[in-house]
């Protein structure tokens, strides 16, 4: 078996259209700000991605860059500002923060009706309950690859490697509320190959790269990595060995290319749906 690749790149160009198609219906702009403080290189590059990808689904677009050592209380000040503003529907905290400023605190800062990344309290506490409106972007992501993947989730075994507030357990939750049957695993559960080689769905999101091997996926098993790890040679990989993994999985995702684009689409989908919801538009189908 030679397991089918998921092309996150163009399922998430398709939804990138879609949301256009969208707005452009709205007679207003949806408007998501992102709040970037430092200089880490990498964040930088991801939010000039997130700048380019909202102004080209029309989507208003602004980052505000705040020095790394900018104060909390500066911080939070900023935040209260676009919480108030009639203009932002969306607010977005770059992580990492620098380390004299406490990531929860800014985070519930977040208005929940602006928070489109999903991490307020208020909303992973709807995520629990199946009712969150804005759901953690990379979660959201994975689930809409394994429906372009025609993945059926009802009764499925379905394994997530990986306990992080932002991929495992919002990921885990949106499984549950698709019906299938979840274990979470870690990296303390005992005979993790075994657990694994029993899911017929595993989301490998625990950060270690190529951890998962050819010999922990079952037959035909749906597997998405979530992870993105760059090696000591420049290359990126997944937490899956990609090449072994795709002889026994049916479908596969790649990195990169597989979750990483869904990401963003993801987040414009959220920024989106904040905007009708605080306006009392109607979102459209999909």
């Amino acid at each position: 078996m030679t397991a089918l690749r998921l092309d996150g790149k163009a399922v998430a160009a398709q939804l990138r259209a879609e949301l256009a198609a969208r707005v452009a219906t709205l007679g207003f702009r949806p408007g998501l700000t992102v709040v970037l403080v430092g200089d880490n290189p990498a964040s930088a590059v991801y939010v000039r991605s997130k700048d380019r990808a909202a102004r080209e689904a029309g989507f208003g677009a602004a980052t505000i860059r705040l020095p790394a050592e900018t104060s909390q209380a500066a911080l939070l000040t900023t935040i209260a500002g676009l919480n108030a503003d009639p203009d932002v529907d969306g607010i977005l905290i770059q992580l990492p923060l620098p380390a004299h400023i406490q990531t929860n605190a800014v985070l519930e800062a977040v208005d929940p009706a602006k928070d489109v990344d999903g991490f307020h309290p208020v909303n992973v506490g709807l995520l629990s309950e199946g009712r969150a409106v804005l759901a953690p972007c990379t979660p959201r992501g994975v689930m809409k690859l394994l429906a372009a993947a025609g993945v059926s989730l009802t009764g499925a075994r379905a394994l997530v490697l990986g306990r992080s507030g932002i991929v495992g357990k919002p990921v885990a939750a949106m499984l549950l509320a698709a019906n299938a049957t979840v274990t979470v695993a870690h990296s303390r559960t005992r005979d993790l190959a075994v657990e694994c080689r029993r899911a017929e769905v595993l989301i490998a999101a625990v950060g270690q790269p190529e951890m998962v091997q050819g010999d922990w996926i079952g037959e035909g098993a749906a597997v998405i990595d979530v992870g993105i790890n760059r090696l000591a040679d420049g290359r990126l990989v997944g937490d899956c060995d990609t090449e072994a993994c795709a002889v026994h999985a049916g479908v596969i995702t790649p990195v990169p290319g597989g979750v990483g684009p869904m990401t963003i689409a993801c987040l414009l989908e959220n920024t989106l749906l904040a905007a009708v919801a605080r306006r009392g538009h109607s979102a459209g189908s999909g």
